[in-house]
């Protein structure tokens, strides 16, 4: 009797050893699972979040302003021209002050220019396109301003005549007049709006790694707490739960911001390439500098930094420390306390 009774404890025991064995090394592959797939979404997320405001930031205080300061400088150069034009067609040239107009497109322009070397996006090879065009501009001004003010009097038609023909030659000339350097320019600083406001393939990469973690870690956080259910006899892990919750939140809502961000820089992509455009419609140049300003005054509000959005980077970093730190938590305690109840 005593030996049946010693071989069934026996039995008894390497049946339930090797059943508490498994159930403890179950346990762990789900805790290296979820922390491995959790620093893996969190880094994807965060670098990608971060890349699309940085993005959005450097459109707000420098792409914007860059391609919209080239148009509005193009175009007050051009209005420049065209009012010392008309005041010479209207033989209004000889009034007192009839160069008011012109000067104030000029000075625009120069101002424009000013703003410009702050702003612009090419670089060393803009600054030095700016300062040829500076340079240029100094001597646009030397011939035009002669031109309307200066040589007004009749018998000075062939003189006025040669300065305003110096005067277009240095504002339009190909290659090398102040519009078409301006325009070299203005299409380099396009090339790197474009980039900067698209979603590029690693951007998109980078999501896709960070969803799919996530779906990982929540599948294995269900995963995990159906063990702990019928193995180690707890109907629910409150830790384990939150960290499934969390891991959720995480997978929506940066998501989100983020397509928001995205779709302002799609908009704002749309409309200085409509601004461009316009820079280049000589038939109405009031009209082309009302919509560039009234464009780039509604493109500031669009573009204007949306404070939940820089708090949703901050929530997602802590987010991602929730997410290592409950599973660890819950499943750890589970391990030096529960699991042996299991089989």
């Amino acid at each position: 009797m005593a030996r049946r009774s010693t071989a069934r404890w026996v039995r008894l025991f390497g049946a339930r050893r090797p059943s508490r064995s498994r159930t403890r090394r179950l346990l762990e592959r789900h805790l290296v699972v979820m922390v491995v797939t959790a620093l893996v979404a969190m880094t994807a997320l965060l670098v990608s979040y971060r890349e699309v405001q940085n993005a959005a930031g450097e459109m707000r205080t420098r792409g914007a302003p860059a391609v919209q300061g080239v148009a509005a400088t193009q175009l007050a150069l051009l209005r420049a021209h065209q009012e010392a034009q008309t005041s010479v067609d209207q033989k209004i040239d000889t009034v007192v002050g009839a160069g008011a107009r012109y000067e104030n497109q000029l000075s625009a322009a120069s101002q424009g220019l000013s703003r410009l070397s702050d702003v612009q996006l090419d670089g060393d090879r803009g600054r030095g396109v700016l300062e040829t065009v500076t340079g240029v501009l100094t001597s646009y001004s030397s011939s035009l301003t002669p031109g309307a003010v200066k040589y007004v009097r009749e018998e000075d038609n062939l003189m006025q005549r040669e300065k305003f023909l110096e005067a277009k030659t240095l504002l339009s000339r190909p290659g090398t007049g102040v519009v078409p350097r301006l325009d070299v320019l203005q299409e380099h600083q396009m090339r790197r709006v474009d980039r900067v406001s698209s979603m590029g393939a690693l951007q998109r990469t980078g999501w896709a790694v960070a969803e799919l973690a996530l779906l990982v870690l929540a599948l294995t956080g269900l995963s995990a707490l159906w063990v702990l259910r019928t193995r180690c006899g707890r109907t629910l892990d409150l830790w384990l739960l939150a960290a499934v919750l969390v891991t959720l939140a995480l997978a929506v809502v940066p998501l989100w911001s983020t397509a928001a961000t995205q779709e302002r820089l799609d908009t704002a992509r749309h409309r200085l390439v409509a601004i461009e455009e316009r820079a280049h419609a000589h038939g109405d140049l009031a009209g082309s500098q009302r919509y560039v300003t009234d464009t780039s005054t509604a493109l500031r509000g669009r573009l204007a930094a949306r404070s939940w959005q820089s708090w949703t980077y901050y929530g997602a970093l802590g987010g991602g420390a929730l997410i290592v730190l409950l599973p660890a938590v819950g499943i750890v305690r589970r391990l030096n306390a529960d699991y042996w109840r299991a089989g």
